[in-house]
């Protein structure tokens, strides 16, 4: 059966449905881009087109070997239907997505991972896996649920995802307060000593990705004391990484300026390996110290180390309240050398800064080799929020990112639904 085209690209129904179904381009010519990039601001070797606008609230993406890009999308308050996953296709190649089917939309959610035919899709409570054939937009039969029961209460339920090559199943797993006070963001309460959201939060587990009717009690602990992670990834040689969303409320409820507030603590990116301890909520990291210090909740005094001297460094520190939502190690060949190997990262935009600008709503570039920054990071893409830079009135917010096959680089936003490709600029461009 012909699936209905997207209504907001330009429509080849009767091309679509000629094609068969069948996965594959109608050619491998790389498409040309929008004139204004499609809103963004890029440098000037690159260009970029929207691929879709597709409404909703998309998340983490992935793209397969044949072109087709997936998306995740999370839950709305009301409206049917609600999150799955859409599988989107050019039939044309012109760029557009001009064919779309959509799975699994009884429940929405963030984390979207890839293996061959198998698709695994974080719910906010729980990781399922689909079987998706080659070519197919439509998976054979219902999902697997690996693992059920996870905690999404309060805070920061999105459960992001990735594979290792390991072949096990990791898992975000975020802390459901600020700081671990009880109760949560109030002025003067001290941190509970020790925490007991790390019992079954604030870090990453690892599962059987292909064993169902797991719970959290089957999985294992990876690492701890990570506030939220939704960016996680693997590198090219197969180390875990992830980028932290830093605490916050340190003028609102402690004797801190409101510059500082803004300012820190700074949005870091960790090695995780196993048992590492990452030292939330305990700590956080200073950028303007370089160093960790204690939390007020625990004591400290934005000076002291005490308990936190010792602890995992990150491995580059960012600007604080950016909300880091997903990375990407790329690997392709299709942008310069320099990028290869190196980490893109989706900040997905403050709220918190005032009474300095909003910052984040962009993608950066870090170059990255054999484990270490290279350099100091680049604004790779911006543009996202247009004119207005704020949570509630940006035109989008950067959310997931995948690479193509062809080494373009896909950008998803989670604020009115819009997927971008960019891609190197064209000579004839």
């Amino acid at each position: 059966m012909c699936r209905l085209p997207l209504a907001s690209v330009v429509l080849f129904t009767v091309m679509a449905c000629a094609s068969g179904e069948t996965g594959l381009r109608q050619t491998e010519a790389r498409p040309g881009c929008a004139a204004d990039n499609g809103g963004l601001r890029l440098g000037p070797e690159f260009c970029a087109l929207v691929v879709a606008d597709v409404g909703e609230r998309v998340r983490h993406i992935a793209v397969r070997p044949n072109g087709d890009v997936l998306v995740s999308v999370a839950s709305r308050p009301e409206g049917e239907p609600t999150g799955g996953i859409y599988v989107l296709r050019d039939t044309t190649g012109d760029g557009a997505m001009d064919v779309q089917s959509r799975f699994g939309a009884s429940n929405g959610g963030t984390g979207l991972h890839i293996v061959g035919e198998q698709v695994w899709f974080g719910y906010d409570d729980a990781i399922v896996r689909y079987t998706l054939p080659e070519g197919a937009l439509d998976p054979t039969g219902g999902p697997d649920t690996i693992v059920s029961g996870l905690p999404a209460d309060r805070s920061h339920r999105a459960k992001s995802i990735a594979i290792g090559p390991d072949g096990r199943l990791y898992v975000n797993i975020g802390s459901p307060s600020n700081s671990c006070q009880a109760p949560d963001r109030q002025p003067g309460v001290p941190g509970q000593d020790p925490c007991p959201d790390l019992e079954n939060r604030a870090g990453i587990w690892v599962f059987d990705a292909n064993r169902a009717g797991q719970t959290q009690a089957d999985g294992e602990r990876f690492a701890t004391g990570i506030r939220n992670a939704v960016a996680i990834g693997f590198s090219g040689d197969g180390q875990l990484y992830a980028v932290q969303h830093g605490r916050d409320n340190l003028a609102q409820n402690w004797e801190y300026t409101e510059e500082a507030s803004a300012e820190k603590p700074a949005e870091e990116l960790f090695r995780v390996n196993q048992g590492d301890d990452f030292a939330w909520p305990y700590c956080y990291f200073d950028p303007e110290l370089n160093r960790r210090v204690m939390a007020p909740e625990y004591g400290g005094d934005g000076q002291e180390q005490g308990r936190c001297a010792g602890t995992e460094d990150p491995v580059f520190a960012f600007p604080a309240h950016w909300a880091p939502n997903d990375l990407l190690f790329y690997r392709g060949d299709q942008f310069p050398a320099r990028y290869r190997d190196g980490i893109f990262i989706a900040f997905h935009g403050s709220w918190n800064r005032a009474p300095l600008p909003q910052g984040g709503y962009n993608v950066v570039f870090l170059p990255f080799n054999a484990g270490a920054p290279l350099a100091s990071y680049d604004v790779f893409a911006d543009g996202f929020a247009g004119e207005t830079v704020t949570p509630g009135e940006a035109d989008h917010r950067p959310t997931g990112l995948a690479e193509g096959p062809d080494g373009s680089l896909y950008i998803t936003s989670d604020q009115n639904g819009r997927i971008w490709r960019v891609m190197v600029r064209p000579a004839t461009q």
